[in-house]
């Protein structure tokens, strides 16, 4: 079983993963409260809990920073479940609407991916989108998640109600390069 946190720095051409810094706490819950990223992350966080999530302190998982050119563009948390029998890794990602449309989402989430199956091991990854999101899935199904079944009421949304989610998943050998949006 794996012991080493999950604080990867990951280089892509465009995109840099990289482990979350105090002073990334504001910018991040800037993006967060943006219209296109608050329309499927909800509430954001407070300061408190986003630094837990970039220390790796909150689930079983961590938040890293995305980077692009310098400039912390959104967050991308990765998890992992290490129970012998059901070991998979998770991610879910968001991006700022200056850097949407460009394929920026795609490539980060594609280097978290390359990072789980490679470096951790794992045999299958997990996002879950909300079902209404289809910019995110097209982005997803480009790199090789399949849908899975609709998470029936999974999310409360900005408006108080129930929404659906999307489950998708992918095998290790099916993870396809990031093509531009």
């Amino acid at each position: 079983m794996l012991v080493e946190p999950l604080r990867p720095t990951l280089d892509g051409p465009r995109v840099r993963l990289r482990p979350g810094e105090t002073g990334d706490i504001r910018q991040l819950l800037a993006l967060l409260r943006e219209p296109s990223v608050a329309a499927w992350w909800n509430e954001p966080p407070g300061e408190a809990e986003v630094a837990d999530l970039l220390a790796g302190r909150e689930h079983d998982g961590v938040m890293l920073a995305i980077e692009v050119e310098g400039a912390v563009a959104g967050g991308i948390q990765l998890w992992e479940e290490l129970d012998p029998e059901y070991r998979h890794a998770g991610i879910d990602v968001f991006l700022g609407s200056r850097w949407q449309g460009y394929g920026l989402g795609g490539e980060a989430v594609w280097l978290a991916a390359r990072y789980l199956f490679e470096e951790r091991g794992h045999h299958r990854l997990t996002i879950d989108p909300s079902a209404g999101n289809a910019r995110a899935i097209r982005c997803y199904e480009r790199l090789g998640f399949r849908p899975v079944g609709v998470l029936r009421q999974y999310e409360r949304g900005p408006d108080g109600q129930w929404r659906d989610g999307l489950l998708m998943d992918m095998l290790t050998g099916e993870l396809l390069r990031p093509t531009p949006a």
